[in-house]
């Protein structure tokens, strides 16, 4: 069985939460510390059954800056076309994202163009670590 085959049937089988990536954030004094990953419902851009983990948002970068995130596609998610004006990295921690140019299996960095325009989903769900350089505009 191929690393991506075992990674996809690890999601199937274990469920996506065991599949998260260990998150350590920094705290006072300079050191790193576990932090349990809590995830909200995500419903920008005509989502719908994706979560999200806010890493760092525009409240601290500010209202045109960038943001990042752990965002879980639930079997079946999806989300309408948008337009990213900045650049955007999607690397696929677990399971398989699709879009309409390809499906990308765990372990894929997918690198979105400023002006770059696309529908993300997830028919078996998958988790995803994304960093967006701009907010998102709906298309």
């Amino acid at each position: 069985m191929t690393d991506n085959a075992l990674a996809d049937s690890a999601v199937t089988e274990n469920g996506l939460a065991e599949c998260l990536p260990v998150l350590f954030t920094e705290l006072a004094g300079g050191r790193f510390d576990f932090q349990e990953l809590e995830f909200e419902p995500l419903l920008t851009d005509g989502r719908v059954g994706a979560e999200i983990h806010r890493l760092y948002t525009t409240e601290q970068t500010g209202p045109a800056g960038p943001a990042a995130a752990i965002v879980r596609y639930l079997p079946g998610a999806a989300a309408k076309p948008h337009r990213h004006p900045g650049y955007e990295l999607i690397y696929i921690c677990s399971g398989q994202l699709e879009t309409d140019e390809g499906v990308y299996p765990a372990n894929s960095l997918l690198v979105m163009k400023p002006d770059s325009v696309h529908a993300p989903r997830s028919a078996n769900g998958c988790i995803a670590l994304v960093v967006w350089e701009q907010p998102v505009q709906p298309v």
